[in-house]
């Protein structure tokens, strides 16, 4: 999605949700800001990477660097559709999400987690 996303422009800025913007979501992570961040960065088609501390900084941020583009993933599909009436010449890109999702990747772990929970329990 990131070479997709890129290729749309000459700079990529990927906005960043901050643990505490995370946190109000109601999104659970693994990994803090600061981690994801250096990951992001050390990608090639990324350009800068910012701190999405409210809804709100995504039309900080496209009036800021005059973004031309915005991209999101496609389960966000239509959620962003409204920036374009602050921005009426912002062209709104949903990608497909790659096959592995960070959502069942989760679930997966939590599961993992509750079996082991369990069978520690069951043999004290």
């Amino acid at each position: 999605m990131l070479r997709n996303a890129k290729n749309l422009g000459s700079k990529l800025i990927v906005m960043l949700s901050t643990d505490e913007f995370n946190g109000e979501k109601g999104n659970k992570f693994f990994q803090d800001y600061d981690t994801r961040k250096y990951v992001l960065e050390s990608i090639r088609y990324v350009d800068l990477v910012v701190p999405e501390q409210f809804w709100d900084d995504k039309s900080l941020y496209i009036d800021m660097f005059d973004v031309d583009v915005f991209a999101m993933g496609d389960d966000w599909k239509g959620k962003f559709d409204f920036l374009k009436e602050e921005f009426p010449n912002l062209k709104i890109m949903y990608f497909p999400r790659g096959k592995v999702s960070s959502s069942n990747i989760k679930k997966e772990i939590g599961k993992l987690y509750s079996k082991k929970e369990s069978s520690d329990n069951t043999t004290k």
